[in-house]
């Protein structure tokens, strides 16, 4: 009994420095991630990094410096680290391949955060839904649409999407289709709708509005009239809602016609 007992103390004495030592690292290594973390994070917002790019990064450089701190101090216990990764990996594959759609969401929000393709509050369209960006996590993108819904869109559907990043531009064309009646002068029309479009505010000289016919339709000759806004001066839909009352109100003020569809019924009487 006695021998056991020796030969467990013999092994405390030798086994508590190695504790000591796992310890200190342990507590090191969380001071130093947290160090190193605020450290990161105050450099990138320094230089005007995206808020949630240096969130991200932060994180990422905090649970580095732990996770390397916890298989130091493991090692100095005699704790057999490359076995324990291997059945870890095999567990992660395992596990990764179950939760692969979320393992997907995953990376393409830290590629999205990475490259940074639009921000919060940037208006974008993208899988079919047009908003603004209220918050980009690491699963999905959340948009707020014109007509007031919140939409989750994960982030793998929007990094493979085309996206249409209407912020990151300083002008925009605005279209707005008419019609004439045919016996109008196509000429008259077109330099009424034009001069219409030109008084109005926001509306850039450069380039210069324009006016196509394009359509012989049933009751009319249909034109695109086109004319650039400045983005930060005047909002598209008003811009456009603006150019559709100047254009009826100077066709009107002109005697053009905007023609309503006409439908001619023939009956046929028997006998």
């Amino acid at each position: 009994m006695s021998e056991q007992w020796n030969a467990l103390m013999v092994a405390a004495v030798k086994f508590l420095p190695k504790a000591v030592a796992a310890m200190v690292i342990v507590v090191l290594s969380l001071w130093l991630a947290a160090w190193l973390a605020k450290l990161v994070r105050r450099l990138l917002v320094g230089r005007k990094v995206d808020p949630e790019l240096a969130l991200l990064l932060s994180h990422l450089t905090r649970w580095g410096v732990i996770g390397l701190g916890l298989i130091t101090a493991l090692q100095q216990v005699g704790f057999n680290v490359t076995a324990f990764l291997t059945g870890l990996g095999v567990l992660g594959f395992t596990v990764g391949f179950a939760i692969q759609d979320v393992s997907k969401n995953l990376v393409a929000g830290i590629l999205l955060l990475l490259q940074q393709p639009f921000d919060m509050g940037d208006i974008i369209e993208v899988s079919g839904y047009l908003g603004q960006v209220e918050e980009i996590t690491l699963r999905a993108t959340a948009l707020r649409t014109f007509d007031g819904r919140l939409v989750y869109i994960p982030n793998a559907d929007v990094y493979t999407s085309a996206i249409v990043n209407f912020s990151r531009t300083d002008k925009r064309r605005v279209e707005v289709d008419v019609g004439v009646a045919y016996d109008t002068d196509l000429a008259k029309a077109k330099a009424v709708a034009l001069d219409a479009v030109k008084a109005l505010e926001g509306v850039q000289a450069e380039p210069a509005p324009s006016a196509i016919f394009h359509t012989f339709n049933d009751a009319s000759v249909d034109m695109t009239v086109y004319f650039w806004i400045d983005i930060a001066s005047a909002d598209w839909l008003k811009a456009k809602d603006a150019a559709v009352q100047a254009i009826h109100t100077a066709f009107a003020q002109e005697g053009i016609e905007i023609p309503y569809p006409i439908q001619t019924v023939l009956l046929h009487q028997e006998g």
